[in-house]
């Protein structure tokens, strides 16, 4: 496989047109130009989507997820559980490689699970995996996993990239998650150039035993460049060039493509993303649950995304997405805070707050997907009842560091919000946002935390769905978490003609493995 020769570079013009792409990929290699990078080679060590979407191209994870989202057998080719739903027994496919050539096989699982379990260096999403207390080498086709307690939640995590399977082949690797990085998934790493691109191979031996695509083996192209072009406007003139293959579009024109004809628009659906408000409630003003109200109560969201995204984004009620287990609009909609202004203004008022006293806040929000002009329209909402709000724009990683800071800060008059977005398979994501001591620091109590317990071990779909929506009602009620629009987000893909195959399963996983370049 040809590398890219020389870098990507852009002049800067009036409206940020790419003056010239300098790269050239060979013929054979797919580009996928993203308005950003990824976090780490290493599945234990980020959160963003844009992070995932790279290891679940690199690594195989125990399970996959079939076209509704729900898991199915994978590198695990079955599982057993015992009654009491504390001890699953994965039995492994046989004949599946390392990048490196060394078979994958439980000591694999057995060392990525331990690695999230690190004492000193413990997986950011180590509560996601649950209580997990032993995991068992059986034999090299075999291994038990042992639960403190049940947790329904780990079978549909095993499905998702947090769970990548590691190669113990990394162990002791210099530079493993930035330099290196050895999975089993059908594209092999050659580098990544940090803020740059990410240069992948195909793995010529792949089998895929569950992961959606109707290729069985190997990717039909040999490489695979994703490549970071943060303005929207550079994407669009690479792809038109065809420099790029696949890139997301500026939002404001993709009437004007679709019209157009040249390139194929693909809108995700079943994305999981669930894009909400949420506060620093541990000093004033939002650790009164009445700013919180009024926040909520002065957010129109319905005109504010359409207005941005046309019909690419909807309202969403529930603090987890459509196609989540629990996800039911009316129920939600009846504890929603719904859009009234003049009662913004009543609770406001019994704050203290007036048109010329200001509630004042930060509203924090990160770069791309127009989520700068969606934050401008509810600045405008917020001031029309007494609201100051402040936009700072960052990246999805100093948001999040930010918004834990902003949790930790209990002193000052000025608030912080933040318009946070997480993508998740099911609702155990409200368990690593608010059950103490939560994701970000923020919001906790004794009585949520209770809640949050029970719907991880209630194995009766219906008796968990109960208390499930027994959270959305005390979250939405105490406006802890107010959901704003689901479920396109920015996950829209222009495609080249010449692109054929191209496709984005559940919870925004882009599937290459099925590209073929025509003439």
């Amino acid at each position: 496989m040809k590398l890219f020769e020389r870098s990507w570079r852009a002049t800067a013009g009036a409206i940020g047109l790419v003056a010239g792409l300098a790269n050239a990929a060979a013929a054979d290699d797919i580009v996928w130009a993203r308005y950003g990078d990824i976090d780490s080679l290493d599945p234990h060590r980020a959160t963003s989507t844009l992070s995932l979407q790279v290891w679940s191209l690199m690594y195989d994870t125990l399970l996959a997820t079939d076209a509704e989202g729900l898991p199915v057998p994978h590198i695990a080719k079955s599982w057993e559980a015992n009654a009491d739903g504390t001890e699953y027994t994965f039995s492994l496919q046989e004949g599946v490689m390392c990048h490196d050539a060394t078979p994958l096989d439980a000591n694999d699982v057995k060392y990525t699970i331990d690695a999230a379990f690190s004492e000193t260096t413990p997986s950011v999403t180590k509560g996601s995996w649950g209580p997990i207390s032993d995991v068992e080498v059986v034999d090299p086709l075999t291994v038990k996993l042992t639960l403190d307690t049940p947790f329904v939640a780990l079978i549909p995590f095993l499905a998702d990239s947090f769970s990548s399977i590691i190669c113990d082949s990394n162990a002791g690797a210099e530079g493993f998650g930035t330099t290196s990085a050895i999975g089993s998934g059908p594209w092999k790493l050659v580098s990544w150039t940090r803020g740059d691109r990410i240069v992948l191979e195909k793995n010529a031996d792949y089998t895929n035993y569950g992961k959606l695509a109707e290729n069985p083996g190997a990717p039909y192209e040999d490489g695979l460049i994703i490549t970071v072009v943060p303005e929207p406007q550079a994407r669009l003139a690479a792809l038109k060039t065809g420099e790029v293959h696949i890139a997301e579009p500026p939002f404001d024109d993709v009437p004007t493509i679709v019209n157009e004809g040249d390139l194929s628009i693909i809108v995700a659906e079943n994305t999981g993303q669930n894009v909400f408000w949420e506060f620093a409630v541990h000093r004033p003003p939002f650790n009164d649950v009445r700013a919180r109200l009024a926040v909520a109560h002065a957010t129109d969201a319905a005109t504010a995304i359409s207005l941005i995204y046309g019909d690419l984004s909807i309202q969403e009620n529930c603090p987890v997405s459509r196609g989540v287990f629990g996800n039911d609009q009316e129920f939600c909609a009846q504890y929603r805070p719904a859009y009234d202004p003049e009662k913004a203004k009543e609770l406001l008022a019994e704050l203290g707050y007036t048109m010329d006293n200001p509630l004042e806040t930060a509203m924090l929000v990160w770069t791309g997907g127009n989520r700068q002009k969606l934050g401008e329209v509810f600045q405008a909402q917020l001031a029309e009842v007494g609201i100051k709000a402040s936009i700072e724009i960052m990246d999805i990683g100093s948001l999040n560091a930010r918004v834990r800071q902003e949790n930790e800060t209990t002193e000052g008059t000025t608030g912080s919000m933040d318009m946070m977005t997480w993508s998740w398979y099911d609702p155990d994501i409200l368990h690593a946002l608010w059950h103490t001591p939560g994701a970000y620091r923020g919001y906790t109590s004794p009585e949520l935390d209770a809640m949050l317990a029970e719907t991880r071990v209630l194995t009766d779909p219906e008796a968990r769905k109960a208390k499930v929506q027994e959270v959305f009602k005390y979250l939405l009620e105490n406006a802890i978490h107010v959901p704003l629009y689901t479920p396109g987000w920015e996950w829209v893909f222009a495609v080249r003609p010449e692109v054929e195959g191209f496709f984005v399963a559940p919870f925004v996983y882009p599937n290459f493995s099925d590209v073929q370049l025509g003439g």
